[in-house]
């Protein structure tokens, strides 16, 4: 489902959201004829574990594939065990060579935002990751939140990720969402993503601005009273869409907080027992109700879990 790094990015808007992405012909009957596949998740003991199978997934990659390798990063917990085992690399030269092929990009952010507040996913990543990683990998790329065109910076963002041969692995977790359904990266339920968007900007509520503050705070960011005010007053979340998704090579999901989000729990059994519809229209609403359903569709899906994840 990639599109050739020349094809001309458009703009739709579904109501408030307004998606990136390309003109497809016959783009509803090209999803329709996806093959619907199983998800088998793997359950691991720890979230190091966790960390541990996501960084054989790069070297994996590395070994398979001559030049630079094209990694999304995941916010929130179900990377933060491989954020740990990178940090420690990046202090010694064991990992200089692997570190030095990656072109590392974020899949979500608030905006409009400086980039050097402490709420947003960029410091987050510098403060788990540590300095030493940032100066060895090959380049990294956050979507820019600190401008009055977003639009236009998420345009040229998706125009880097497309020009340096698209996504070898994206990274994924799955948020809970009411009904039991689930929204990746930010995709979420009844956003109007269609299999063509490649990205998009997505209103946000004063509800979710302030479980992303509390959440940040938990997890040890240095945040100032500026920061919270900024925070208070973004207006949009910026997100990778569906087609980023399909396009990818690879897709290494990790749920490893269903302890903390038990509503992640019915969440993902609705995603793994799902009957997704043949009928062109039906699947186009499924997957817009639900957008965790999107996995089901991509050829090459690894899902890590920990063992709460699937207790009743």
């Amino acid at each position: 489902m990639s599109a050739p790094v020349s094809q001309k990015i458009v703009r739709r808007v579904a109501g408030q959201n307004v998606w990136l992405g390309y003109k497809v012909e016959d783009a509803e009957n090209n999803l329709a004829r996806l093959p619907v596949r199983a998800i088998n998740p793997e359950v691991l003991e720890t979230e190091e574990a966790v960390g541990r199978a996501q960084l054989e997934e790069i070297r994996q990659a590395a070994s398979r594939k001559e030049g630079d390798l094209v990694i999304v990063l995941l916010g929130g917990r179900g990377a933060q065990g491989l954020y740990s085992i990178l940090c420690q690399l990046a202090q010694t030269s064991e990992a200089d060579e692997l570190l030095g092929r990656l072109h590392v990009f974020t899949q979500d952010a608030v905006a409009p935002m400086r980039m050097d507040n402490g709420l947003s996913f960029v410091r987050d990543f510098e403060r788990l990751l540590g300095e030493a990683f940032f100066r060895k990998i090959r380049s990294f790329t956050p979507m820019r939140t600190d401008t009055n065109n977003l639009e236009g910076e998420l345009t040229s963002y998706v125009e880097k990720l497309e020009s340096l041969g698209g996504i070898d692995i994206f990274f994924l977790g799955l948020g809970p969402e009411a009904n039991a359904a689930s929204h990746l990266a930010y995709i979420k339920p009844g956003s109007g993503a269609s299999v063509r968007d490649v990205a998009g900007v997505i209103p946000i509520s004063s509800s979710i601005l302030e479980h992303h503050i509390k959440k940040f705070k938990v997890g040890g960011s240095l945040v100032t009273e500026r920061d919270e005010t900024e925070c208070r007053a973004a207006t949009h979340i910026l997100t990778l869409g569906p087609a980023a998704i399909l396009g990818a090579r690879r897709i290494v999901q990790s749920i490893v907080d269903a302890s903390t989000a038990p509503a992640k729990r019915e969440a993902f059994l609705r995603v793994l027992t799902t009957e997704i519809s043949e009928n062109p229209q039906t699947r186009a609403e499924q997957l817009d109700e639900n957008p965790g359903l999107w996995l089901r569709l991509h050829p090459n899906v690894r899902s890590l879990v920990l063992p709460d994840v699937l207790v009743a």
